[in-house]
C-alpha cells in the first residue's frame, strides 16, 4: 500500500462526497470510536469476553479500514505526509527494537 496515494484518494473522495473534512477535534472523535469498535471486536473475539450474537457479523477489517481512514484524513487535514513520517518512523524502530527484541527472553 502507497500511503502517499491513499491520502490522495482520500482527499479526493471528501471533495466529491463530502461537503469537507470534519475539523481536527471531531476527527479525534471519531478515531477514538472507530478504535473503540476494533477494541470491542478483539476482545470478543480473541479475547476472553464472549462475543454477542450482534456482533459475530462485524468485520474486523472494516473496521480496521474506517480507523485508516480517519487516520488518513487528520494526516490530510494537518499537512502531514504520512508516507514520509512512516518510513522515518519505521527506520527509527529498527534501529532502536531489533536487539531489545530479539535479546528479550520473553519472547523465546
Amino acid at each position: 500500500m502507497n500511503i502517499k496515494n491513499s491520502q490522495y484518494q482520500v482527499d479526493n473522495w471528501i471533495k466529491k462526497h463530502g461537503v469537507r473534512y470534519f475539523n481536527e477535534l471531531t476527527n479525534m472523535a471519531q478515531l477514538t470510536e472507530e478504535v473503540g469498535e476494533v477494541a470491542r471486536i478483539i476482545a470478543r473475539r480473541y479475547g476472553e469476553q464472549s462475543e454477542k450474537e450482534s456482533d459475530k457479523n462485524k468485520d474486523l477489517g472494516e473496521e480496521l479500514a474506517d480507523v485508516l481512514f480517519v487516520v488518513l484524513c487528520l494526516a490530510n487535514q494537518t499537512g502531514i505526509d504520512l508516507q514520509d513520517a512512516f518510513e522515518k518512523k519505521l527506520d527509527i524502530k529498527t534501529k532502536r527494537d531489533h536487539d531489545r527484541h530479539h535479546n528479550n527472553q520473553k519472547l523465546k
